[in-house]
Order: C-alpha cells, then structure tokens, then sequence
C-alpha cells in the first residue's frame, strides 16, 4: 500500500497540533487554544514558565506531561516526541510567541511527525508577520519571509545584496539591539530611499509602526529601540528604478573601487541603488572597458 507523507494510518493514531500563542495581548488567545491545553497529553514548550504564565491567564489546568522543547534540546527531544505520537498521544506544541516552527522550534517535530506518516494540525493564531505586514501601508499582495539576518555584518550585508533585486515585499526580524546597523545595511544594499516599516511590540501596550525611507529609519533608531521587532521592506518592482545612463553607472562603479569594493560588490550596490538589474551595471562596466580610447 503506498502511503502518502502526511496522512494517518492504523500504525500511527496520534496527532501533532501546532498552537499559535498571542505575540502580546492575551485577549488575542484564538479559543481553542485553551482546549487543546487542557486535554494535550503532552505539551511541548519552547519555555515552560512561559507556559505557566499562558495557562494561568487563561484559566487553564494542564491534564497531559509538560517537556521543554526549545533550540538547546530540539534535536535531541523529537525522538521522544515522535515515540509518544506513535503510541497515540495528542501532542501539542507552543512556542514562546505566534506560530511554531516560523523562526521557532518546530520543523524537526514537524517533518519527523510527516515522515511517520502522523497527521500535522494546527491551531491558527497570532502572527508578527502578517500583522506587520498589514500594517506596514506596503504592497501586500505578494511578500516573502526572510526571518533573522546573520549576526555578522559581512554575512548580513551579503544576506541583503542578495534580495536587492527581488520583488516581492520583504519582512524580517530582528533584535533591537541590531536594529540600527541591520536599517544600515539595508540603506547599504536596496538603496537609502527604499521605503519600510518598522513594527514593535505589536497588539501590546506600548506598539509603535514607523515608516520611512531607510536612510530616514537609521537615525530614528540611533536613540535606541526596545522591544520585539519585525522589519517590512518595499520589494525593488514596486517603484521606478532610477534613470541612470551607462556612464553614470560605470562612474558609480569605479567611485566604490577606488574606495576599496570589489568590482563584484560595487556592480551589485550600484544596481541596488539604480533598482536595475546588476547584469546591466555589468554590462556597462564591461562595455566601458572594452571602448576605444
């Protein structure tokens, strides 16, 4: 019998639920939330005092075995996990805020859980994607999740002159203490105009949603930023791309390499900063060395 992933069979009769949690207002708890807490028979989550504090706001006793499943463990707990769903537990996985395995522990359980032929449901909740997205004021009609930059600057800058030429809408995360330097590096690579959104703290008290251009949201970060934050920033299709002709693009080039880019690294700026594709700085760069004196 060909089984696809995915679905149940009399060897796996237990179920994984995946419960998106409020990302800050408790109210915001969809309520078969408090259900699922209550008859689970295990509960994975990523922070079990955090869990306690959930249950207790939501007047909810757990009846089923509470483990801790976070990055630390997460490799090393699914095994265990994925035993109790074969043997026909109801297995319920929370995370800190919003949806698991959406920048959250998650997609190990998950794709352990496919490859047993388990059934995978979810609690639909809360999330700091779509809701900064919405309120952004950016296209929404097509967007792509970038989820956490690298730490390093070089790494994170490289990161960013990837997604220069794309289209879609971009959203990220990002911690506040790297806000400022990641809005930086942004300006660096899609060009300081480029129009994003800042979101913190969304649906808690002190919420705030500051748009701008890049170059604009720099320095409103360099007083410091606090709390939870999702970065949303316009697609490069969604504004005209500046008119440059090829000498001006060539003069571009040749200013970063005199101080010190790589051509690569200069051609892929300057096409940022054009909204064109980085093929035509290329071009003009190769057509430009190849003229006749």
């Amino acid at each position: 019998m060909t089984v696809t992933p995915g679905t149940t069979t009399g060897a796996a009769s237990g179920i994984l639920v995946l419960a998106g949690t409020p990302i800050g207002d408790i109210e915001d708890a969809p309520p078969r939330l408090a259900q699922e807490l209550a008859t689970a028979d295990v509960i994975a989550a990523e922070d079990t005092r955090r869990l306690r504090r959930l249950t207790q706001a939501l007047g909810v006793q757990p009846a089923g075995r509470v483990v801790s499943y976070f990055e630390g463990n997460e490799s090393a707990r699914t095994p265990e996990l994925v035993e109790a769903l074969v043997g026909g537990a109801r297995v319920l996985l929370v995370t800190d805020a919003g949806m698991p395995s959406v920048s959250d522990p998650g997609y190990r359980l998950v794709a352990a859980a496919v490859e047993e032929n388990i059934r995978v449901t979810a609690v639909p909740g809360p999330s700091a994607v779509l809701t900064a997205v919405a309120l952004s004021g950016l296209p929404v009609d097509r967007f792509c999740f970038e989820g956490f930059l690298p730490r390093k600057a070089g790494e994170r800058l490289s990161r960013l002159r990837e997604a220069a030429e794309e289209r879609r809408t971009l959203v990220y995360f990002e911690a506040p203490h790297r806000l400022q330097a990641t809005l930086a590096a942004m300006a660096e690579a899609f060009g300081a105009e480029r129009r994003a959104a800042v979101c913190r703290e969304l649906t808690k008290t002190y919420e705030e949603v500051r748009r701008g251009p890049l170059g604009e949201l720099v320095l409103w970060a360099a007083e410091g930023v606090r709390g939870e934050i999702t970065v949303v920033v316009e697609g490069a299709g969604e504004k005209a791309a500046e008119e440059l002709d090829a000498d001006e693009l060539v003069r571009r080039v040749r200013v970063r390499e005199e101080a010190g880019e790589r051509r690569k690294e200069a051609i892929a700026a300057v096409a940022a900063e054009a909204g064109i594709p980085k093929r035509d700085v290329f071009d003009a760069v190769v057509a430009a060395k190849n003229a006749p004196c």
